[in-house]
């Protein structure tokens, strides 16, 4: 199977640098991923985190797309239920035009923050919590694509004059978005990164029958989502997956600080109890991990099994080297 390789940037705030060069860091792996033939780049958003430092993924698209020359740029996801949809429609279809149409709109239904946070992107007025995401989508799909009903309201307003659209992308980490994306006519993500035992590739059937009930022309294109980190031997790249399996298992512990070096996770497992230490396992045992080959082994077993030929990787050490050499290592079997 031929297989479209693309990446899923967090942004994480390596410990390998001061905290505030992690988004000049990013742009520096997407120039990387550019040249190295990936098909998409993608930017996540992250409100109040210690960890992943892209608040605003519209302003990175823009740099990326600007710094770059072949890869599609777009985001992964903008966190709709904080922003009006016109003017998210306005900024991506304006940042297409600019760029030759290589962008991607993709939304999302998380807030990607705290309660705290959603409150204070909301002010003066009150965060709807995602009640009102899917009336949203349909009107963002309207304003990109000029095709809101005569009847509406906003109907008469025009966009960007000619304007060159982008594409648009639902995500989702399980089935909940799945038949919204079908229905509106997205193309769908799924992140699989997120949680790995309930990403199941039925989703991707209900999503794709959703689709073809809405009558929709073409076939959409679906995504999914891994984390993935490669090395030159399994043994190192479960030494570098380390720091963002712990980040993971101490948020279940209640426990928030910054990224911790291989090293330090390790030591920090051996004093773990048990089960502990057997969800660590369990969290590490659902990303891809390995060596190019292996990697890829698994990455084609996926595609297969979730009836998909696009695969977009999350990577996230504690190094910037580390994740760089990931990716390069990836780019050998382009």
């Amino acid at each position: 199977m031929s297989i479209k390789l693309s990446v899923v940037d967090q942004s994480p705030v390596h410990g390998s640098h001061p905290k505030i060069d992690a988004p000049r860091l990013t742009i520096e792996l997407a120039q990387l991923c550019d040249t190295l033939g990936y098909h998409r780049y993608w930017v996540a958003e992250h409100h109040d985190s210690i960890h992943f430092a892209n608040p605003c993924p519209e302003i990175l698209v823009a740099t990326i797309a600007s710094l770059t020359q072949n890869i599609r740029v777009g985001s992964g996801g903008v966190m709709l239920s904080h922003y009006s949809p016109l003017k998210v429609a306005e900024s991506f279809s304006m940042m297409a035009t600019l760029n030759n149409g290589r962008i991607d709109l993709g939304i999302g239904r998380a807030p990607g923050g705290t309660g705290l946070t959603s409150q204070a992107l909301a002010y003066p007025h009150q965060p709807h919590h995602g009640d009102l995401y899917a009336q949203q989508a349909q009107m963002l799909a309207g304003f990109v694509n000029a095709n809101l009903p005569a009847e509406h309201r906003f109907s008469r307003i025009n966009v960007l004059p000619d304007s060159i659209k982008p594409e648009l992308w639902m995500l989702g980490s399980s089935g909940g978005s799945a038949g919204l994306a079908g229905h509106l006519g997205y193309n769908i993500a799924l992140a699989r990164f997120i949680d790995p035992d309930n990403c199941h590739p039925s989703i991707f059937d209900s999503y794709s029958e959703e689709w073809k009930q809405a009558g929709h022309e073409g076939t959409p294109n679906k995504m999914l989502a891994i984390a993935c980190i490669c090395a030159d031997t399994e043994e190192e790249a479960k030494l570098r997956a380390g720091t963002a399996v712990y980040r993971k298992l101490a948020a279940q512990m209640g426990q928030r600080e910054d990224f911790l070096t291989p090293s330090q996770v390790q030591d920090r497992y051996r004093e773990l109890p048990a089960s502990y230490q057997a969800e660590y396992d369990h969290i590490l045992n659902g990303y891809t991990v390995g060596t190019p080959d292996q990697c890829w082994q698994e990455m084609e077993q996926l595609a297969s099994q979730f009836g998909c030929d696009e695969i977009g990787t999350v990577c996230v050490t504690y190094s910037h080297h580390d994740r760089m050499d990931s990716y390069r290592l990836l780019a050998k079997h382009l």
